[in-house]
């Protein structure tokens, strides 16, 4: 069954009179929901960017306080057990919000199909001539999607808390 058949359960003879304003209402919530759910993302993106800056600053801090302190002759260490720890929490971090923005790619790619089949029933499409004008994602040179670009980000943390606990681990 293809989206429109899931959609479009019911014609506009047999749903009566309200259908038109009943459609209008249901494609503005709609498109309304689709914006939520990108504002969720960036939400998610905000969070688990503050807490592996976080992770990073502090695997910093501490380091920087070991190096000074033997610099001044103290007596102190930290052990490779905190490091692996913290790093290897900023690892699994980094891959649930990789998993997490793959999620809300899918989600997101589901509800703008359901949009454009739902513009088929609409005098406008703007959505549709937008996506047209972008060349359907086809042309990087005209649009490289955001989600292609934020799906890195996660796998650069992971890169550094993984230096880390090669640091630790190896030597």
């Amino acid at each position: 069954m293809s989206i429109e058949d899931h959609l479009f359960e019911q014609s506009e003879d047999e749903y009566g009179i309200h259908y038109r304003p009943h459609f209008l209402e249901i494609y503005k919530l709609y498109v309304e929901m689709a914006d939520r759910i990108s504002a969720r993302r960036q939400i998610a993106n905000s969070f688990f960017l503050t807490i592996n800056s976080a992770i990073i600053a502090v695997l910093g801090y501490v380091q920087f306080g070991v190096y000074l302190g033997a610099k001044l002759g103290l007596e102190q260490s930290q052990s490779g057990d905190f490091y692996a720890i913290i790093s290897g929490l900023g690892m699994i971090l980094c891959i649930v919000w990789f998993q997490l923005l793959h999620s809300y790619k899918v989600l997101n790619t589901a509800k703008f199909q359901v949009i454009l089949s739902m513009e088929q029933q609409l005098p406008l499409a703007p959505y549709r001539a937008e996506w047209e004008a972008l060349g359907k994602g086809e042309n990087s040179k005209l649009h490289k999607p955001f989600t292609h670009i934020e799906m890195i980000v996660p796998w650069v943390f992971f890169g550094l808390n993984l230096m880390v606990l090669l640091k630790v681990t190896l030597g």
